[in-house]
């Protein structure tokens, strides 16, 4: 338990702590949970495109994993905007869920989300930094 605690501090967790607990009961109290979701998502999209920018000027190369992590998060925000704002629709069988065009859309989200997480996963497996560490492994 003492180890623990010491963690908290030393990784300074309170203050995502703290600052999480303030942003959620804000969101509470406004009532525009999914508002600050969505904007959140947005902010973190910004985040991981000015940290690939950053780095192809620092380093005159791109990192793919930081990119393809970007289009995961705004994937995943299109896919909860099309859940939770768009599709109010209710359905009694299947033929009525494959006729409707927003969960087709769902459909192909989550399959570009899949797929986006397989090009994630070989990203970082082919990553220069990844294989240079299993070489000087074997040597």
């Amino acid at each position: 338990m003492k180890s623990i605690l010491q963690k908290f501090y030393k990784e300074k967790l309170y203050i995502e702590l703290i600052v999480a607990t303030g942003l959620f009961v804000f969101a509470l109290f406004t009532n525009s949970m999914i508002q600050f979701i969505i904007h959140m998502l947005y902010f973190i999209i910004f985040l991981e495109i000015v940290r690939a920018v950053a780095n192809y000027i620092r380093e005159q190369r791109v990192i793919i994993s930081l990119l393809v992590d970007a289009f995961i998060i705004l994937t995943l925000r299109e896919f909860i905007v099309n859940v939770v704002k768009i599709n109010d629709v209710s359905f009694a069988n299947f033929d009525e869920v494959i006729n409707n065009s927003i969960n087709i859309n769902l459909m192909i989200l989550s399959g570009v989300i899949v797929f986006l997480f397989l090009v994630r996963f070989l990203a970082v497996k082919t990553s220069q930094r990844n294989l240079l560490n299993d070489r000087t492994k074997i040597d």
